[in-house]
């Protein structure tokens, strides 16, 4: 088990790591939309995916892999209304790369942001 971590992405605000290496998988934390140095980007919901798939982005990078490499994520909204506008953000940001997703709406997420995206990556060449 090797621990991923990185400064161009919010340090973790709890008991966790940014993402865990096993074998040939990465599993990501949870991003939410902190920048880097740990402030809320407290914009609308396609402000706030951007900056939730820029943190991603740096998270899996650290570990040598691209978002080409995720094979699985999970997408959890606070209002299933803005499907929508994250889908469209999620999509140029995946471009034809489209890994397997599970969306859902849940009650609250920490700092009461509007989504909170993880996943699981695939580090073999």
């Amino acid at each position: 088990m090797h621990v991923i971590q990185t400064p161009n992405a919010p340090a973790a605000i709890g008991p966790y790591s940014q993402a865990i290496v096993i074998g040939d998988l990465l599993f990501t934390s949870g991003q939410i939309p902190l920048r880097a140095d740990g402030t809320l980007n407290d914009g609308d919901i396609t402000v706030q995916t951007t900056q939730v798939l820029a943190n991603l982005k740096a998270v899996v990078e650290a570990a040598g892999a691209t978002l080409s490499q995720v094979v699985k994520t999970t997408v959890f909204l606070k209002n299933l209304d803005d499907f929508g506008a994250m889908n469209s953000i999620y999509a140029e940001a995946f471009g034809s790369h489209t890994p397997a997703r599970s969306t859902v709406q849940v009650a609250k997420l920490p700092r009461d942001v509007l989504l909170e995206i993880e996943a699981i990556v695939s580090l073999s060449k």
